[in-house]
């Protein structure tokens, strides 16, 4: 089968692997779910020798979950070198119950930005979350994506589920792995030996510059260069990928880049599926001018809300995107979790960011791009079968006042919060 050839323009932009660079020798395999996911997990901490490392937005306390924690254990049993860090609000629910599951055993579990006293809400920056879900074994594999450690069948607001969540995650092995590890590692010594420091605060630290490298390396890893792929290297073969991380400190708009630039140079097609959908002026104006040039745009977003305003966000952008040809779907089966694109059968992305202000500008995020037709063909198949059973929106829902109210409403919230999120620049 003939492999089709990157784009010329495609290969010149940065695609937000400006910071991580791409790599190649890279394995990347796509998985569907927790109920693919975490056997992958399990067993390759069952095989651990030297260290295990995780990070997650929420670590719950249902079975499934506890089935994950017990092998933690038992890796440490064994000697493994584990180290667990959770974020203080979504995992905290649940707090109680895994430091009484990992007491007594060597399990080191971090809380990052811990919500366990009134007087947390009043500190800077709680907003500001880790939404990550990292996962790496003994530098030699690693999980990525956007699966939280939660049964799929198991909503927190909702409660049981009869059709598990769609969600997405990715195993890697290869070049990737080391930089997953970085970067679970330098956040679990920040929520362990740093719980107050606020990256927020770097912003205002004088000789910035001169200090920025070193703090960069003491809190996230060491950065990587990008791979400039107008002279393919042969070492980029067989799977050209890169792991690309949003803070708030060098890599606020890294992820927003990504899609953007992607977008941007798309000669065919445009699939996107995101539940949480309310994007800046660069991927609106990017979406529109895509579709405009006939590029067939898809936009897979919830049917099922889990949260009200959300649903009111991308409904508010609704006309807007209809107008000019983009074609948006509403996922009904069950919930929807995935956070998923694919451009022209080339690119790829598969992670734990959102393309809303939460995770664009607010909280720590990490996806993986990828650069493979085999890869981009695979995860088409699953967004084709998941539009399939969707429902297209073939008109905006609401008109006239309660309409205008609605989107003033939702343009005020997302004011409101990045300015008390401390969130720069225009959005």
């Amino acid at each position: 089968m003939r492999r089709l050839a990157l784009p010329r323009r495609l290969r010149r932009r940065r695609h937000a692997a400006q910071d991580s660079g791409f790599t190649g020798g890279n394995e990347v395999e796509l998985l569907r779910g927790g109920d693919q996911l975490f056997p992958r997990m399990q067993a390759a901490i069952r095989h651990a020798r030297n260290e295990v490392w995780l990070a997650t937005y929420i670590f719950h306390s249902d079975a499934t979950s506890m089935a994950l924690a017990d092998a933690l254990i038992a890796a440490d049993r064994r000697g493994v070198r584990v180290r667990l860090v959770i974020d203080g609000f979504g995992s905290n629910a649940s707090l109680r119950e895994l430091q009484a599951r990992f007491s007594g055993s060597g399990v080191a579990m971090a809380v990052f930005r811990p919500m366990d006293r009134w007087w947390r809400w009043l500190q800077p920056g709680q907003l500001r979350r880790l939404h990550q879900k990292l996962c790496m074994v003994d530098s030699e594999v690693a999980f990525v994506g956007g699966i939280n450690v939660i049964d799929d069948r198991f909503d927190l607001h909702h409660g049981r589920t009869e059709q598990p969540r769609l969600d997405f995650a990715v195993a890697l092995r290869g070049g990737l792995v080391d930089l997953v590890g970085q970067s679970v590692r330098a956040i679990w010594s920040r929520a362990w030996l740093g719980r107050d420091f606020d990256d927020a605060l770097l912003d205002y630290v004088p000789l910035r510059r001169r200090l920025g490298l070193w703090l960069t390396q003491v809190w996230r890893g060491p950065q990587r260069l990008r791979q400039d792929l107008d002279e393919p290297d042969p070492r980029l073969a067989p799977m050209c990928a890169a792991f690309v991380l949003r803070d708030n400190l060098r890599r606020r708009r890294t992820i927003e880049h990504a899609y953007a630039d992607a977008i941007n140079e798309a000669r065919r097609s445009v699939d996107i599926i995101c539940p949480y959908f309310y994007p800046g002026q660069r991927i609106r104006h990017a979406l529109r001018r895509a579709a405009d040039r006939g590029v067939r745009v898809r936009l897979l977003l919830q049917g099922k809300l889990d949260y009200r305003i959300a649903g009111w966000a991308a409904q508010a952008l609704y006309a807007e995107l209809l107008g000019h040809g983009v074609e948006i779907y509403e996922y009904t089966p069950a919930f929807l979790h995935a956070k998923v694109a694919v451009v022209d059968g080339v690119w790829a992305t598969v992670g734990s960011s959102n393309i809303d202000p939460l995770s664009l500008l607010v909280n720590l995020e990490a996806n993986v791009v990828v650069l493979d037709t085999a890869f981009a063909a695979h995860l088409a198949g699953e967004i084709d079968t998941a539009i399939a059973v969707s429902q297209r929106v073939s008109k905006a829902g609401g008109s006239g006042l309660r309409a205008m109210l609605r989107r003033a409403v939702v343009a005020w919230f997302a004011y409101v919060f990045l300015r008390v999120a401390g969130a720069a620049g225009r959005y």
